[in-house]
């Protein structure tokens, strides 16, 4: 009997759901598929729109330069079931057993690929014109805004909170952004990288308030700590998101910290017949040697492969390799395509390459001689090299990678 003849007999009758139809639901279905599953495959979204990608949300799709951003699969084709407008509420492990608003989904293997939810502004809930920026309905809702040139707010000088800056500038709108850290960026980058990043806002047209809380929204205004007041038009909230897992409660999934799915190397749970992939799942890393919580598109770009490796296999008693990617992701900011790729930790050494004031630099980590992460402002070159260096843990000459007119790859010990 051929190996193929028998994952197909050991696929047949297996049905596997996945709960979630953003980027990592999405890519799961589509790959259980290309590696020749032939059991039922099942993708149940929450939001009655069509799958579809996330990132155009705070760019064309914003600027009403697009409608939407649904992803190019045809299910039917695949052969996946997609059932959407359908909501996750529970999960009975023991009873292999999906529970949604739409009734019980008995499953084989359980996908969990549900993402993030973006944090709420306290005491803001309901308040007129205060936004989120996460679904469809989120930016279609906020195009029009956009469009009056409203006086806005956004609270919150992170990833999101400058990429939504830059689509209102661009709509022509005046912008604010409150950032309670002394810095943007503070939970990601440490002070001397984001320092350079604070003049990007007024070379914009942007006002940057720093040390700024706000205290209460009013509508038509932003209320800060120190009594200032702020007209608005429209307030946009982007202080960081959460994984989507309160719907687990009770299950017996192990979660952490962050509400985080504590998968293993291989993106399974503590359940048995259960994975997690994407923005809602932790995986532990042997290359960095600790438990990474990764909000980034080619995370659930790439952890899909994982578990539908793991899942075919488990047909025919193979193991996929374990997951530990070079986490990567890329942010369009006031006129910069700044990338990053690696994970560094608040006791690698810094490298610049470039001057932080121009337009084109980048920063480089090292622990003990090897590349941990790198930081690209226009610079893509830099950033390619400095991805394939990571991953194979090449040696570095510092000196040598100070030196921006030298290509990375030359720049090895």
């Amino acid at each position: 009997m051929s190996e193929q003849t028998q994952q197909r007999e050991a696929d047949a009758g297996r049905r596997v759901v996945v709960v979630g139809a953003g980027m990592a639901g999405v890519q799961t279905a589509v790959a259980l598929r290309e590696r020749g599953f032939t059991g039922t495959v099942t993708l149940i979204g929450a939001e009655p729109h069509q799958p579809y990608d996330r990132p155009p949300l705070s760019k064309a799709v914003l600027l009403g330069t697009a409608e939407g951003s649904a992803f190019d699969v045809d299910f039917e084709a695949l052969g996946i079931e997609v059932r959407l407008g359908c909501e996750a509420l529970g999960v009975r492990p023991d009873a292999h057993v999906l529970v949604t608003s739409a009734g019980p989904v008995p499953y084989d293997v359980l996908v969990v690929a549900t993402g993030a939810e973006p944090l709420r502004l306290p005491g803001a809930e309901g308040v007129p014109g205060v936004h989120l920026l996460r679904t469809l309905d989120d930016a279609e809702r906020l195009r029009p805004v956009l469009a009056r040139q409203h006086d806005i707010v956004v609270v919150g000088a992170g990833w999101i909170g400058a990429e939504f800056a830059t689509a209102a500038r661009e709509a022509g709108c005046a912008v604010t952004v409150v950032e309670a850290a002394g810095r943007p960026l503070a939970g990601a980058l440490p002070a001397e990288v984001a320092a350079p990043m604070t003049a990007w806002y007024a070379d914009a047209g942007a006002r940057l308030r720093t040390h700024a809380r706000v205290e209460r929204v009013e509508p038509g205004h932003v209320v800060l700590d120190d009594g200032t007041r702020l007209p608005a038009g429209a307030v946009v909230v982007g202080i960081g998101a959460r994984p989507a897992t309160a719907w687990l409660a009770g299950s017996g999934i192990e979660l952490g910290t962050y509400g985080e799915i504590l998968a293993d190397d291989r993106l399974r749970t503590s359940a048995a017949d259960v994975y997690a992939v994407g923005d809602c799942a932790s995986f532990p890393s042997a290359r960095y040697g600790e438990r990474l919580l990764v909000h980034h598109w080619d995370n659930a770009l790439q952890g899909p492969r994982t578990v539908a490796a793991n899942i075919v296999g488990a047909g025919t008693g193979e193991t996929a390799d374990a997951y530990d990617p070079v986490p990567y992701f890329w942010s369009e900011q006031f006129g910069r395509f700044v990338q990053y790729a690696g994970h560094h930790g608040a006791a690698d050494s810094l490298v610049w390459r470039g001057d932080p004031s121009g337009p084109a630099w980048s920063v480089c980590w090292l622990r003990d001689g090897r590349l941990t992460a790198l930081l690209a402002v226009g610079r893509p070159r830099d950033l390619a090299q400095g991805r394939r260096l990571i991953e194979a843990g090449t040696p570095m000459d510092p000196a040598l990678l100070a030196d921006p007119a030298r290509p990375l790859k030359a720049a090895t010990a």
